[in-house]
């Protein structure tokens, strides 16, 4: 996956094409820092990966770290949320994700909740 990623990335930045396109990386869900008795990893609801690129995405930067184990966040009062992503990325294309709406069974929803908050550390 990395050398394909490597090349995609590549790709997209020597046709010029890397400033228009995010490309956002992530998980269904994190991994509990340790082994079930040489079963592997169960399921982490409180901490999982992403990464993007492009875009005006800061390379190199973190945000929402988790704590030593990589267990829970290490702020965990103001932990980083899937919403905050979404926000990222939809102020990264100019749509203001308050904004944002659809109709779900009647009622107006948003793709970030009202939860979601712009990660400007991640912004170049």
């Amino acid at each position: 996956m990395a050398r394909g990623t490597a090349a995609l990335i590549s790709d997209l930045k020597q046709r010029g094409m890397l400033d228009d396109t995010i490309i956002l990386w992530t998980t269904e869900f994190g991994r509990m820092p340790s082994s079930q008795g040489g079963k592997g990893r169960d399921h982490n609801p409180f901490v999982f990966t992403n990464w993007l690129c492009g875009r005006g995405i800061k390379g190199g930067t973190i945000a929402g770290e988790s704590d030593q184990w990589g267990y829970k966040p290490l702020d965990r009062s103001n932990p980083t949320t899937v919403y905050d992503i979404h926000a990222t990325i939809l102020h990264q294309l100019g749509i203001d994700h308050t904004k944002l709406t659809f109709r779900n069974n009647g009622i107006d929803r948003r793709l970030t909740d009202v939860h979601g908050h712009v990660i400007k550390s991640l912004l170049a």
